[in-house]
């Protein structure tokens, strides 16, 4: 029986999650996949995912709200980005239906932050800081968000005022692959530990300069030919200095004046920056990436009518 329920998904540039939940967002079904953006063209993300709808059991008429990449330029289509300050009656209310599906398909927009010397953008974080939000208090928050491309945002009383964006895990994904460290890392490196010696290490050096990492980049090459430094350590270590350099700029940038702040993360990022947060002084209020994207999918498909009020439901 899926008389009630909505499917909501998370369809990014690689990645597809999307959940069957109830009225009472108990998850009935999920599927995950690696059709995202990049192997799913216009002509495809309907297919895409009919199938997996079919394979959960979801009727013809349960209703599917989207965050992610699916709505970008390049998506299935375009929801144009909100800009910031926004508040997630906002967000929510731009929400574009798919037009010629025989059930009722919106994708949620992104946030644009217009400001002429700190253009950014995100696609998929504001509907994991709208779930994130029913367990904030009242005030200003600070929220790290890490990831391929990790954002820092500060939000108040469910306003997304600002954000930053850091290209963290993308740059450990070059650094490791394309430059003169791959020498060092290996063809294939392992994932990292939180508890590994040499990330904390890097990391806490990291925060000490300041951020300013580029010489000590360097150094881990160096350190390959003359101290017997070993992929996996090296490895360790190219994370601890990327992660304590985006910690060290984001803390002048988002200064939480020892308010605590907030990590949305989910898996070993979530063990990862716990640890860099922890050398960094930071009090940290974590929050599950996962869930808080159902969440705030939930919240979104409620704004729409495409899923019962708590309370309220048959």
């Amino acid at each position: 029986m899926t008389a009630g329920a909505v499917a909501v998904a998370d369809w990014g540039t690689t990645r597809l999650r999307l959940w069957l939940l109830d009225h009472a967002r108990r998850v009935l079904a999920e599927r995950r996949s690696d059709e995202g953006l990049l192997s799913a063209q216009p002509d495809r993300f309907s297919r895409i995912l009919e199938r997996h709808l079919a394979d959960m059991g979801a009727g013809a008429g349960v209703p599917v709200m989207i965050c992610g990449m699916a709505g970008s330029r390049q998506g299935w289509i375009e929801a144009p980005y909100v800009t910031v300050p926004a508040s997630l009656d906002e967000i929510f209310g731009g929400a574009v239906r798919i037009p010629g599906q025989r059930r009722d398909i919106r994708i949620v927009p992104g946030l644009a932050q217009r400001a002429a010397d700190a253009p950014d953008v995100m696609r998929g974080e504001e509907t994991q800081l709208a779930g994130a939000a029913e367990t904030l208090s009242s005030g200003r928050h600070v929220v790290c968000m890490p990831g391929t491309h990790s954002k820092w945002v500060e939000i108040a009383d469910g306003v997304v005022n600002r954000f930053q964006t850091f290209m963290t895990g993308e740059l450990f994904s070059v650094l490791s692959t394309h430059s003169i460290l791959i020498h060092a890392l290996g063809a294939k490196p392992e994932a990292v530990s939180a508890g590994s010696a040499a990330f904390a290490g890097a990391c806490a050096a990291a925060l000490a300069d300041g951020g300013d990492i580029s010489t000590r980049l360097f150094r881990l090459r160096a350190a390959t030919l003359l101290q017997g430094l070993g992929p996996d350590d090296a490895a360790a270590t190219l994370s601890g200095l990327l992660i304590g350099g985006e910690i060290a700029s984001a803390n002048r940038t988002f200064p939480t004046g020892g308010a605590g702040l907030v990590l949305l993360a989910s898996g070993a990022m979530r063990e990862l920056y716990t640890v860099a947060l922890g050398l960094a002084g930071q009090t940290i209020q974590a929050i599950d990436a996962d869930e808080a994207v159902r969440i705030g999918l939930c919240r979104a498909a409620r704004h729409h009518g495409m899923l019962a009020q708590e309370g309220k439901h048959a």
